[in-house]
């Protein structure tokens, strides 16, 4: 049986264990809506939220421990959707600024390593298959690309009817 080729969603030529900010989003399996519901009070003039589910506060909480099991990654901002999470990390040196090991001469592979633990933590203590096999990635390249995700990402409830990701 012949298997479909994946495409190779790297950017090429990019060690992707260099300093520097990345975007992630990283769906849910068959994007099913497990994180939580939008949340929009009645008659208040508020900005949409997200209610999360008990298996989006458990993505939370383990999301929250990357930093400690990752020191090397700093996450700058993150919203948890009904049916995908967004993030901005940092990727430093650290305080030796010396560039990660390799293995065999390999860049280090922190970001899918990163997203990996994340899926496995939150798998296990659900006790279930939460994410898509894949995610998404970008490197952020200057300060107008981050401000521009920031944005996008701090505004994305009050949007999500209209998302890519939205199963209505």
């Amino acid at each position: 049986m012949e298997h479909p080729v994946r495409k190779n969603v790297r950017l090429e030529g990019w060690d992707y264990s260099s300093e520097g900010y990345y975007y992630l989003t990283i769906c849910a399996k068959d994007m099913q809506c497990v994180f939580g519901d939008i949340f929009v009070r009645d008659g208040v003039h508020d900005v949409p939220r997200v209610a999360l589910s008990p298996i989006g506060m458990v993505v939370e909480n383990r999301l929250m421990e990357m930093e400690r099991v990752y020191p090397e990654i700093r996450i700058d901002k993150y919203c948890i959707m009904p049916n995908h999470l967004h993030l901005i990390v940092a990727l430093t040196y650290g305080a030796s600024r010396t560039p990660p090991r390799t293995n065999g001469g390999r860049a280090n592979q922190r970001i899918p390593a990163f997203v990996s633990t994340l899926k496995r933590m939150t798998n296990r203590e659900c006790g279930q298959t939460l994410w898509h096999r894949s995610y998404y990635d970008h490197i952020i390249r200057n300060e107008t690309d981050y401000q521009r995700i920031w944005q996008y990402i701090d505004t994305n409830p009050a949007r999500w009817q209209t998302d890519d990701y939205y199963k209505g």
